[in-house]
């Protein structure tokens, strides 16, 4: 086998099945939310929360607390984003896609900076021994915390929180041997970049117009 078939298949080997199979659905979903976000599609919320679920469960198993308090809130997030997403007044949506105001960057820096604090705060409970991998899993959980609260809002600099998180989990799976998820997370990242383009074009679109 090559190396690079070992990193992906290694650290399943003695991985029980139903937790391969549970990983390999939430790839699935978790891939198929993404593209329904780039399209601006509602059903970025349904699949989502299908893959958030079964990724909590995961994560509890693996102990990795940080991502697992992520994706527990990204399902809190995704019921938040679909009911927003589907109001509707006069048969117009109410939500649209904007960019965030002085407020709002405000309000998501708090929220970057609480769920940090949060975060390593349920390490510590946990007793977690925190080492280079964790304070990078506390900053991601900060800045993917912020991007969810701006996706479920339609502001068009989620996909750059998007961008960079995912950029920096990418090899922070694969360092601790979640080949899948790291592939995951990669494909993320370009569906985030075509996510925010898309976004922008829609955007400057409604300004012309309006």
């Amino acid at each position: 086998m090559n190396p690079i078939s070992d990193f992906f298949l290694d650290p399943y080997r003695e991985r029980e099945a139903y937790l391969i199979a549970l990983e390999a659905v939430a790839f699935f979903f978790g891939i198929a939310s993404v593209v329904y976000a780039k399209r601006e599609n509602i059903l970025v919320y349904p699949t989502g929360l299908v893959a958030t679920v079964i990724t909590v469960y995961l994560f509890y198993m693996d102990e990795l607390f940080g991502d697992m308090m992520m994706n527990f809130y990204y399902s809190i997030m995704s019921i938040y984003g679909w009911w927003n997403w589907a109001r509707k007044k006069d048969d117009k949506r109410v939500v649209r896609i904007s960019r965030t105001n002085a407020r709002e960057k405000a309000i998501g820096f708090g929220m970057f900076l609480l769920t940090m604090a949060v975060t390593y705060g349920v390490y510590r409970a946990y007793g977690t021994l925190l080492e280079g991998a964790n304070y990078i899993d506390i900053f991601t959980s900060g800045v993917f915390f912020t991007a969810m609260w701006y996706m479920a809002n339609k502001k068009l600099e989620n996909w750059t929180l998007w961008i960079l998180a995912d950029v920096i989990t990418v090899p922070l799976y694969a360092y601790r041997g979640w080949g899948m998820l790291s592939l995951q997370y990669l494909i993320f990242t370009v569906l985030a970049i075509q996510g925010y383009l898309a976004w922008k074009k829609d955007l400057d679109n409604s300004l012309q117009t309006s």
